[in-house]
């Protein structure tokens, strides 16, 4: 199967298993996803969920064990390592929440967002000054890492994932160092960044209200893909957007995968009283699903 012109990231029966000498353990197991060119859009999950290996795969960091997983013209279960280093240079952006594995600390805001351009051997100064403005960060571009507070290094950090133009940022608990303004704000710049350069941006959080700024969440249970919310409505980018916030704006999907199969979420199935079977009936129009009939006369 192609990958479509407008897909930026496809992921079809996902694996990834860590190996040591005792222990083999599963992180994805058969996970699928798609995102389009242009998107912005959240993955949540619980810890140990598979969402932090996910993005480490679709950045390159992390070699997936089986299964598809394509990023752009990129099959990346068979890239090269040679490939490899020039996909990271030029189609994927990384932001962590730790910045300082961003940034370089003697050198001055502008230089650090120049450093990857260097790098790949084609400086554009104008293109850094632009990158720096549009982070809000203009008039300290030649201030040195001391003199920025933690929120203006984590913009100096998503300006220099955007040095060398990829079409992908990934972005790994990106406001989780920050206080809740800086990261209003950097989720604006996002927006903006989205809406401007048209970059596709990949945002792994578990923080909700983060998640209810985006167009699209994505929700991954034990290393699949389990249920996704999809935009409603244009009032998305306000502050005070919880768990009831996001259900409210967005329209709650169970996932299918190609047999299928679907997750429903647990707290469905708990305040059903449902473990490891269910009834269920088709109505002509619905599938309906409820606890186990008794089996007695």
């Amino acid at each position: 199967m192609e990958t479509s012109a407008e897909t930026m990231i496809e992921c079809e029966g996902l694996v990834k298993i860590y190996k040591t000498d005792e222990l083999e353990v599963v992180a994805l197991q058969g996970l699928n996803l798609t995102v389009r060119k242009g998107e912005m859009m959240a993955i949540i999950g619980n810890s140990g969920s598979g969402k932090s290996t996910l993005l480490n795969i679709l950045g390159g960091l992390d070699r997936p064990s089986a299964g598809r997983v394509r990023v752009g013209p990129w099959d990346l279960l068979k890239i090269t390592d040679e490939q490899l280093v020039e996909y990271k240079r030029k189609t994927v952006g990384f932001i962590w929440q730790n910045n300082a594995r961003n940034l370089l600390p003697y050198l001055s805001a502008l230089e650090n967002v120049e450093m990857p351009m260097m790098l790949s051997g084609k400086l554009d100064r104008a293109y850094a000054k632009q990158l720096l403005e549009m982070v809000g960060l203009g008039h300290r571009m030649m201030n040195k890492l001391h003199q920025l507070s933690g929120g203006e290094q984590q913009r100096v950090a998503i300006a220099i994932s955007l040095a060398n133009r990829p079409q992908l940022l990934l972005a790994d608990e990106p406001t989780g160092s920050v206080d809740t303004k800086t990261s209003d704000m950097i989720m604006d710049i996002f927006r903006r960044l989205n809406r401007e350069l048209g970059v596709t941006i990949v945002i792994v959080t578990h923080d909700l209200s983060l998640a209810g700024k985006v167009d699209r969440v994505v929700a991954i249970r034990d290393g699949l893909t389990s249920t996704e919310f999809v935009k409603r409505n244009e009032n998305l980018d306000k502050p005070d957007s919880e768990i009831r916030g996001l259900k409210d704006a967005h329209e709650e999907y169970v996932v299918l995968d190609r047999a299928g199969r679907l997750q429903v979420p647990k707290d469905y199935l708990t305040a059903l009283g449902i473990r490891d079977k269910a009834s269920m009936e088709f109505d002509g129009e619905r599938i309906i699903i409820t606890a186990p009939k008794s089996l007695g006369g």
